[in-house]
C-alpha cells in the first residue's frame, strides 16, 4: 500500500508561481462549448479586437466590420475591400470557399455573439498589440484544443504600436506561457525577442507539406522586414515544426514560419506582418507591399496555411465535419506536473505530498484520503471528433483504513455534457478495491464522438476511516 493507513488531511505544494488551483466541493471545467469544425465554407475569423489598426498597422481584410461583404458582395480585386490584409481577404473570398468575419470586441468561446468562436473554424491573431484577458486567452485555448485553428503573427521586438509596453511578441509569449488552460509551452514553440531587419527566409525541402504545397501555390521563400523568428521545443511537442528558417538557421532555432497542434487543433506562427501587407489601407497609413514581393511566395503561404488549419487541404484536423481521427492525446496535463493547470479540481487534490506517491514524476490526484465525511472531484473538458476512436486510461492506486467487507467510500468516474447531465458512468471503485502500487484502467468512449464531454472524478468519504484514490498518467487517446 502506497502512504499511512491513518486519517490524515492533505497538504499540497503548489508549483510556484502558478496561483491556479481551484476551490470548491465540486466544481466542472467552466468552459465546455461545441467543438470547432471545419465546414463549407471554412469560416475564418480576423481579430480587429487588440489594437490591430493601431499606428501605422491596418490589419484588417475591410473597414466593413464584422462583415466584409458588406463593403464589397462579389470583391474582383483587393482595391475592393478596404484594408492591408484585403488582397489576403479577396484572395479567399473568390474561391467561394470561405466565410470571413472581423472581431472588434473580446473573443469569447461558447457564447451567442455572432463573432464567438465557436462558429468559426479558424482565428486569424494579425500582430496583436495589446494583450488578451485571461477570459481571451481561456476562450482561444480552448478553441484550439478542441478543434479549432489558430494563426499567430508576430512582429519584431518593440514594435508597440499603441504605446502601452506591450508588442506582439509578448502578447504572444503571453497567450502561450499564462493561460488557465495549458501553460506548460503547449504548442512547442516560444517567440524570439529579437528584431530582424531584413531577409528572405527559405522553406525547408519537404514535398509532402501541405502549407508549402498547398491549393495555392508552392512556398520557397518568404520576406523578413524587421521580424522575428521562434524557437521550437519539441520536446514539450512533437508536432511542432519549423517550414521556413532565417538564413543560417535551421532545426529548432531561427523558424520564421512554423507549425503545430494543440489538442485536436492546429496552430501556425509567422514572426512578421510586413509578409501579409498589401500596401493598400486606409488613408494615413504608411504601409509595405510584402504580399506582391517578387523575391518571395508570401501569398501562397499565407493562404496554404489558412486552408491547412482551416482543414480545407485533405490533410486531416477538421476535414468531413471536423473529423481528425490521426493518433493523438488530447487531455492538457495529463500526468498533473504543472500542478493545478488544466483541471478544474477541489483544494488539494492536485498535489507533490510526499504522503502518497506518484506512479511517474512528483504530481498526482489524490481524491479522499481525509478520514471525514466529504466529497472531492477532479474535472476536464475535451472534444472527441465525430467518427473518432477514443480511450480514457489512467493508472489508480486505492489504499484504505477501512476494515469491514462494506463499501463507505467510493470513487465514481463519470461522462457529462455541456450542462452538466451526467451521461455514463464509466467505473465506480470503492475501498473494498483497495491493493498496492498502481493499476491501469481504461474505458471506451468512441459513442461520445462528435461531442465536447467533461471527464469527472468524484470522491465521497464517510465519517470515520479514510480511503484514497490516487490517480496520475491520465490520456485520452483519439485513433
Amino acid at each position: 500500500m502506497l502512504g499511512s493507513q491513518g486519517s490524515r488531511r492533505k497538504v499540497t505544494t503548489v508549483l510556484a508561481g502558478l496561483g491556479l488551483l481551484v476551490t470548491g466541493a465540486a466544481l466542472q471545467v467552466s468552459t465546455s462549448a461545441t467543438p470547432a469544425h471545419a465546414a463549407t465554407p471554412h469560416r475564418i475569423l480576423f481579430d480587429d479586437g487588440h489594437a490591430e489598426e493601431a499606428g501605422n498597422a491596418d490589419w484588417i481584410v475591410s473597414s466593413s466590420k464584422p462583415d466584409p461583404l458588406s463593403q464589397d458582395s462579389s470583391p474582383s480585386s483587393e482595391t475592393d475591400w478596404t484594408g492591408a490584409l484585403s488582397s489576403w481577404g479577396v484572395a479567399l473570398q473568390k474561391t467561394g470557399d470561405y466565410s470571413l468575419k472581423t472581431a472588434t470586441s473580446a473573443l469569447t468561446y461558447g457564447g451567442t455573439a455572432a463573432t464567438d468562436l465557436s462558429n468559426f473554424d479558424t482565428l486569424v491573431l494579425p500582430e496583436p498589440n495589446t494583450l488578451f484577458t485571461t477570459a481571451e486567452k481561456t476562450a482561444i485555448m480552448n478553441f484550439v484544443k478542441n478543434g479549432g485553428g489558430l494563426f499567430m503573427v508576430s512582429d519584431h521586438t518593440g514594435a508597440d504600436r499603441n504605446s502601452d509596453g506591450e508588442d506582439a511578441v509578448e502578447i504572444l509569449n503571453d497567450l502561450m506561457t499564462n493561460n488557465s488552460v495549458d501553460s506548460t509551452d503547449p504548442f512547442g514553440f516560444s517567440v524570439d525577442t529579437l528584431s530582424i531587419s531584413s531577409g528572405y527566409p527559405a522553406a525547408i525541402s519537404d514535398s509532402t507539406d501541405p502549407v508549402l504545397h498547398g491549393s495555392f501555390g508552392t512556398v520557397t521563400k518568404s520576406l523578413i522586414a524587421s521580424g522575428t523568428t521562434a524557437t521550437l521545443k519539441p520536446a514539450d511537442n512533437s508536432s511542432v515544426k519549423g517550414l521556413l528558417y532565417r538564413s543560417g538557421y535551421s532545426g529548432n532555432t531561427g523558424a520564421f514560419f512554423a507549425t503545430s497542434t494543440f489538442g485536436i487543433g492546429r496552430v501556425a506562427f509567422w514572426g512578421d506582418s510586413s509578409p501579409i501587407d498589401d500596401g493598400t489601407g486606409q488613408s494615413g497609413n504608411t504601409l509595405y507591399d510584402g504580399w506582391n514581393d517578387t523575391g518571395a511566395t508570401n501569398a501562397a503561404l499565407a493562404l496554404n496555411a489558412t486552408e491547412w488549419l482551416s482543414g480545407a487541404s485533405g490533410g486531416g484536423g477538421g476535414d468531413d465535419g471536423g473529423t481528425d481521427c490521426a493518433d493523438t492525446q488530447v487531455l492538457g496535463n495529463s500526468g498533473f506536473e504543472s500542478g493545478a493547470t488544466t483541471w478544474s479540481a477541489t483544494s488539494g487534490v492536485i498535489t507533490n505530498s510526499s504522503s502518497e506517491s506518484a506512479r511517474t514524476g512528483s504530481y498526482y490526484a489524490w481524491l479522499g484520503g481525509n478520514g471525514t465525511a466529504g466529497t472531492e472531484t477532479l474535472s476536464q473538458s475535451a472534444a472527441i471528433p465525430s467518427g473518432c476512436s477514443a480511450t480514457l486510461s489512467l493508472y489508480l492506486h486505492i489504499d484504505t483504513a477501512e476494515t469491514t467487507s462494506t463499501a463507505y467510500d467510493t470513487l465514481q468516474i463519470q461522462v457529462l455534457n455541456s450542462s452538466g447531465t451526467v451521461l455514463g458512468t464509466l467505473a465506480s471503485y470503492s475501498n473494498l478495491d483497495a491493493a498496492s502500487g498502481y493499476t491501469r484502467r481504461s474505458f471506451g468512449l468512441s459513442g461520445y464522438a462528435g461531442q465536447t464531454v467533461t471527464l469527472k472524478f468524484t470522491s465521497t468519504e464517510g465519517s470515520k476511516l479514510q480511503t484514497s484514490f490516487v490517480v496520475d498518467d491520465t490520456a485520452l487517446d483519439i485513433t
